[in-house]
């Protein structure tokens, strides 16, 4: 099947459905104190990336001035931000409701943010050198194959360039959170790799397609940090996330995702 395909049609359902806590675009107050200089955004779930993984702007550290590619990070919440704090914003998505509500805010609040659809693997689009800050939220777990990806953000990165990356903890896979969710004990239910198109019952999966729900793929540690590495990437600085465990109920007993800080070398 064309997951891509399938992914995109899911998740322009789950952000013109409103309710998905990923496309709540932000409020006016939140856009204001950006402008003010005052903002965070994150990669992960709850903890906030480090002002220091933004480097220098115009205005010291932060955002300011900087060529900014929001990467699979619609949903009307990261890119507004990084405009309203002076980031020339491209928020390049597969969903093209996620886009549009980056563009309700952009309106809203007189921004300007450029907005692309397409698989973020290909960024062919873009000429080299043409970014100096990427900002990837948790996301790649809706591509097969996360290694063109980066090979692809080096490319548009200019050489210093930092790569600010959310990534899904692969042990995360394991576990079967649908039955944890319906009151089944916490046991090991998959191998990794995982992935819904292989490694779901043919019935599950079905179900799963038929809901419209988007289908997920596990990636190892050698393809999201040996990956960046390959690719052109020098790692500067990693950190963990839990998440709520009334939420994933895994996210009590270990953290569920982690952040890279890479710099394009």
């Amino acid at each position: 099947m064309d997951v891509n395909s399938h992914n995109r049609a899911a998740w322009n359902r789950e952000a013109a459905g409103g309710e998905n806590e990923w496309s709540q675009p932000v409020d006016e107050e939140t856009i204001a104190r950006a402008r003010d200089g005052d903002w965070s955004l994150i990669l992960t779930p709850t903890w906030p990336v480090p002002e220091a993984w933004y480097g220098a702007g115009e205005r010291g550290a932060g955002v300011a001035g900087k060529r900014v590619l929001c990467l699979a990070s619609g949903g009307g919440q990261q890119a507004p931000v990084l405009a309203a704090a002076g980031a020339e914003v491209t928020s390049f998505d597969q969903s093209e409701e996620q886009l549009a509500l980056d563009g309700q805010v952009a309106e809203r609040e007189g921004l300007s943010i450029r907005l692309e659809q397409g698989d973020m693997a290909d960024l062919s689009r873009f000429a080299d050198a043409s970014f100096d800050l990427i900002f990837h939220p948790v996301s790649n777990v809706f591509v097969a194959d996360v290694l063109p990806v980066w090979r692809e953000c080096r490319r548009v990165l200019v050489p210093g360039g930092r790569l600010l990356s959310g990534i899904m903890n692969p042990d995360y896979f394991l576990f079967d959170h649908h039955a944890i969710e319906a009151g089944a004990p916490m046991v090991i239910s998959h191998s990794l790799p995982y992935a819904d198109v292989t490694s779901l019952s043919p019935e599950t999966l079905q179900k799963r397609i038929d809901a419209g729900a988007a289908l997920e793929f596990s990636h190892s540690l050698d393809d999201q940090i040996g990956g960046q590495i390959a690719a052109g990437f020098a790692i500067a600085g990693f950190f963990e996330d839990f998440w709520d465990a009334e939420k994933v109920p895994v996210g009590a007993h270990m953290p569920v995702c982690f952040a890279l800080l890479g710099i394009a070398v």
